[in-house]
């Protein structure tokens, strides 16, 4: 018999049926294809009795019941983030009760069970909030893995939100340090076109000393200049209460979704930050849930409320003068990077969260990206070109040139004519030849370089004065001169003479 599901509709049903149609409980109980149990409750009431699953046993899990309710138990003492999960009590299962066996799903199903049971797994009931325009912005750093050239990084990332617009700003550093906490505002800021009045953060290390009474904080004297040039205000939450500025915590998972998946690959930083902005950009074409207005267009609009930005950026930059050793470095922090000057010279540097800048004479002469290891050396084989032109030989084994193939700066084009000049002019002519030819790159810039090599190979010229001759040639043209109307001047033509009688005579006289 085709059993059918107890409903207010089968119940109406039924009850028209024997009292307007077939009369009987067994007729009406096989034209609808239902117990008689079920047609006659349906008789007796217009509405089917609730019917509660039984308790089913568990003789899997039974044994092991007590072991987990004591964790559960022993859990509410510990601190939040050392508690329990459903996968540890199962592997603490699997190494202590090895005379039990269960299913790991099963102890999640249980172990989510007995949390509500026990009141662990309430939730904090949250007000919707309204907020004014350009009133609020609430910021936070979270974690994102990336592909950087071929090494897969994990990187900090810095958010803020406006709680009324719903805009967002994003941007990647490889350490979340104060500079580049600051860094961030002020790019953000700039992408929002103002600052907003009020900022709400977590209790991060990077803004506040130590934590006093209530909301009240003690601030690091950077964060209170930086905040006091901008203008705003700023409010913490309380110690693990995230929900306290929920608007970020769901714009970090919405875009990590939208943005962080799969991993992103990129060059380098710069790269990367570049297309973190772009989904920004992108993302102000959505429209939020229960909004009329696209996120670009509230931003639009909001902007007309926000602080207007100070006429200059914070100086963030640390400044000092080291000078330079005899490897042609200055040490920053405990880093060594290499600068273009001669052994002695003080030159100021500029470090930045992502980048080193070093200047001279009011001239920036090399800038590096930053390194967060200690005791590293970061160079460049430019600078040491030439140097290397009074001593080629270092050349072949130098850790700066070492440094550019893993960066991807030395194709093979150039191993390839650096072999060809070895061979036609021995090695130590052939390595002056390849650095006179690396000072190209200075000058018409690497990558013109590059592809006059690889242009140069593939014409069968294997010399430097092949590749520079590659590379000046589109300087060297020259437009044709325009053709000029020489208007009246035609009436003054005259054709050209001809010399065929003086040829004539020329040959009468030499006949006699």
């Amino acid at each position: 018999m085709r059993r059918r599901k107890a409903s207010v509709i089968l119940f109406e049903e039924i009850r028209r049926e024997h009292e307007f149609g077939l009369g009987t409980i067994q007729g009406v109980a096989r034209k609808f294809g239902v117990h008689r149990r079920l047609v006659r409750e349906a008789i007796g009431q217009a509405v089917p009795t609730v019917k509660h699953a039984a308790a089913r046993e568990r003789p899997r899990l039974g044994p092991v019941i007590k072991f987990i309710d004591g964790i559960l138990q022993a859990d509410q003492e510990a601190p939040r983030k050392q508690r329990h999960t459903a996968h540890r009590i199962y592997t603490r299962i699997c190494q202590e009760r090895t005379d039990c066996v269960v299913a790991e799903s099963t102890v999640r199903d249980y172990v989510r069970e007995r949390r509500g049971e026990l009141g662990l797994l309430a939730h904090e009931t949250c007000i919707p909030q309204t907020y004014e325009w350009g009133g609020d912005g609430q910021i936070d750093w979270y974690e994102g893995d990336a592909f950087l050239g071929d090494e897969r990084v994990t990187l900090q990332v810095f958010s803020l939100r406006s709680m009324s617009s719903a805009g967002s700003f994003h941007r990647a550093y490889y350490r979340a340090t104060q500079q580049a906490f600051l860094e961030a505002h002020q790019l953000a800021f700039h992408y929002f076109g103002g600052v907003f009045h009020r900022i709400r953060y977590d209790n991060l290390k990077v803004a506040i000393k130590r934590m006093l009474q209530g909301h009240q904080r003690e601030e690091t004297e950077h964060f209170i200049a930086f905040r006091s040039h901008w203008r705003f205000e700023s409010e913490f939450c309380n110690p693990a209460q995230g929900h306290e500025k929920g608007g970020i915590e769901n714009e970090v998972g919405r875009f990590r979704r939208e943005h962080w998946v799969p991993l992103p690959q990129a060059a380098d930083l710069a790269e990367l930050n570049a297309m973190l902005l772009a989904g920004c950009r992108a993302d102000e074409g959505r429209t939020v849930a229960g909004r009329s207005r696209t996120v670009g267009e509230a931003m639009l609009i909001e902007q007309r409320d926000l602080l207007p930005l100070a006429s200059e950026d914070f100086e963030l930059a640390e400044t000092s003068f080291p000078k330079t050793n005899g490897l042609g470095c200055v040490k920053v922090r405990t880093n060594l990077y290499s600068v273009p000057a001669v052994v002695g010279t003080t030159v100021e540097v500029r470090l930045w969260p992502a980048r080193v800048d070093m200047w001279r004479n009011d001239r920036q002469i090399a800038s590096h990206e930053r390194h967060y290891g200690r005791n590293q050396e970061v160079l460049d084989l430019e600078h040491y070109l030439d140097t290397l032109e009074r001593k080629p030989g270092a050349l072949a084994r130098s850790t700066p040139l070492e440094q550019w193939r893993k960066a991807g700066r030395w194709p093979r084009s150039y191993d390839a004519l650096w072999e060809k000049l070895n061979t036609r002019l021995g090695r130590p002519q052939g390595t002056k030849e390849m650095i006179g030819l690396l000072q190209l790159g200075r000058e018409h810039g690497w990558e013109r370089l590059r592809v006059a090599v690889e242009k140069a190979w593939e014409l069968g010229c294997h010399d430097r004065a092949a590749v520079q001759h590659l590379l000046e040639t589109p300087d060297l043209a020259r437009p044709r001169a325009p053709v000029i109307d020489i208007g009246t001047l035609r009436a003054f033509e005259r054709p050209l003479p001809t010399m065929d009688v003086y040829d004539q005579l020329l040959a009468a006289g030499g006949g006699r």
